[in-house]
């Protein structure tokens, strides 16, 4: 009797959790319940959702021009924006996701300052039922619903194949290196190294954080340790704009950016770069939207959304 009592009350019980699982439209269990297998997705309409957006930085051009696809994407569709600047900091990005989660946003677009560092957040998001979609970085822990990049090894591959063709083979150049523990330093590095190895000799390679400043400065003692540098290979724009204004005076060095940010592209048609990785930030910001609004559908979302790149080259190097 005993039994067939205990069995009937943990049936209500399980009934209870059913109905406010499938009512709610989010996760009722937390990791703490070992009860929880899947999520019941609640069907929206894109003028329904609520986006907490979470980018590194917005003292970039680039990720202004990802915000910009976002924003302009969800206002044609009716769709809230809460967008947050993380300003490169990593504590500074986890509070703010922390505090959209809170405010229980629909859906999380993230660009990780740190790919390790926003996985607590991430798996916060998880608990919460919460989708998160990342956008040219991804995250190294918890579940992400989509990346939304560009293919940061292949485009690596492509600066280093054009700069052992413009220099040849053996030819000494630099490296700067973005933000440590981002995906995209460590892919767009792979692929540029990978290629360049016994064809290139990376004399130094060096952080400047993504940052123009930084890589000016870099940039500099880079040309006063390595003077007979003939090329510089900087995995974002930034950087390799920072490493122009360095440089004036070795007007012969080999600049490869990595964004195809508006500054970049600019830069390579007047020939103070000679080349740049040219990614579509907002058509990026595009995807990431349209990923979200798929998701609430019911229809299915590729883990990853490639976004194109293509090789702007200077006319004297083409």
């Amino acid at each position: 009797m005993t039994k067939k009592i205990l069995g009937i009350a943990v049936g209500i019980l399980a009934l209870i959790y059913a109905v406010v699982f499938v009512v709610s439209g989010r996760a009722v269990f937390s990791i703490s319940n070992p009860f929880q297998t899947n999520t019941v997705l609640q069907h929206k309409k894109p003028s329904e959702l609520k986006i907490g957006v979470s980018l590194s930085t917005l003292n970039n051009p680039f990720f202004i021009s990802i915000k910009q696809g976002v924003t302009e994407t969800a206002k044609k569709s009716g769709s809230k924006v809460q967008v947050y600047d993380g300003q490169n900091s990593t504590n500074k990005q986890s509070n703010d996701v922390e505090d959209l989660i809170q405010k229980k946003v629909d859906v999380l677009i993230i660009n990780p300052v740190d790919s390790s560092a926003i996985t607590p957040e991430v798996k916060s998001a998880n608990e919460a039922g919460i989708p998160v979609i990342t956008i040219d970085r991804s995250s190294d822990g918890g579940k992400v619903l989509s990346l939304v990049a560009s293919d940061s090894k292949e485009g690596g591959k492509m600066a280093a194949d054009f700069m052992i063709k413009t220099l040849g083979e053996k030819a000494k150049i630099a490296e700067l290196q973005g933000t440590p523990g981002a995906s995209a330093t460590r892919e767009r590095g792979a692929g540029f190294d990978n290629t360049a190895k016994g064809h290139l000799d990376i004399v130094t390679k060096q952080t400047a954080n993504f940052d123009r400043t930084e890589g000016l400065n870099t940039a500099e003692n880079i040309a006063q340790a390595h003077p007979d540098i003939k090329g510089l290979f900087s995995q974002n724009d930034e950087m390799a704009l920072g490493a122009v204004q360095a440089l004036k005076s070795n007007p012969d060095i080999v600049i490869v950016g990595f964004d195809g940010s508006v500054d970049g592209i600019n830069a390579v048609k007047k020939g103070q770069m000679a080349a740049t990785v040219a990614q579509k930030p907002k058509e990026m910001g595009k995807l990431a939207v349209q990923a979200a609004y798929k998701y609430f559908k019911g229809e299915k979302v590729s883990s990853q959304i490639k976004s194109p790149l293509e090789l702007i080259v200077a006319d004297k190097y083409k």
